[in-house]
C-alpha cells in the first residue's frame, strides 16, 4: 500500500505501470484519475488545495487499509494533489489490485468516494468572480452511504 500527498504533478502511466508490475496473483487492477474541471465552463482560473501534513495521511492510510481489509486487497495506491491546481490537470489516482475484478472495483470506488467527502483537503475555487471555499455536495454524502 503507497499513500502520496504531493503538489508535484504526477505520470498516470507511470504510476499505474509501476502499481500493476509485480502483481501475478491478482487479476485484476482498477485504476481511476480525478481531473481539475470546469462546471461552468470557462470561467474557473484555479483552484486551491490545502491540507495538513502528517494528519491527512494518516487518514488517508486508514481509510485504505479497511479497503485492504474489506475487500481482501493485495494492493492499494492513492495519489493526491494540493496546491494550485488548474482545469484539466490531475488532482488524484486510486488504484487497487485485488483476485477478483469486483473487489478492485468496489474498492476503488470506496475510497474514490472516501476522497471526495471525507479525506482532510479543503478546496477553494477562483473564478474572474473571485474565490470561495468549495462545499460539501449531498451527492457525496449519499454516496458514502453506500457502504
Amino acid at each position: 500500500m503507497r499513500i502520496v500527498v504531493q503538489s508535484a504533478p504526477f505520470d498516470f502511466g507511470a504510476e499505474a505501470q509501476s502499481f500493476a508490475s509485480g502483481h501475478k496473483d491478482m487479476g485484476a487492477i482498477v485504476t481511476f484519475t480525478g481531473v481539475v474541471r470546469d462546471l461552468e465552463g470557462d470561467t474557473l482560473d484555479r483552484m486551491v488545495i490545502e491540507h495538513y501534513p502528517g494528519m491527512t495521511e494518516k487518514a488517508l492510510e486508514k481509510i485504505a487499509t479497511e479497503a485492504m481489509s474489506r475487500w481482501g486487497l493485495g494492493d492499494a495506491l492513492v495519489i493526491h494533489r494540493f496546491g494550485e491546481l488548474r482545469p484539466g490537470d490531475m488532482i488524484m489516482m486510486v488504484a487497487t489490485a485485488a483476485p477478483h475484478r469486483v473487489d478492485a472495483f468496489d474498492a476503488a470506488e470506496y475510497l474514490m468516494d472516501y476522497l471526495k467527502s471525507r479525506a482532510p483537503f479543503w478546496k477553494q475555487e477562483f473564478t474572474s468572480d473571485g474565490g470561495a471555499w468549495v462545499a460539501a455536495k449531498d451527492e457525496d454524502e449519499d454516496a458514502l452511504k453506500r457502504w
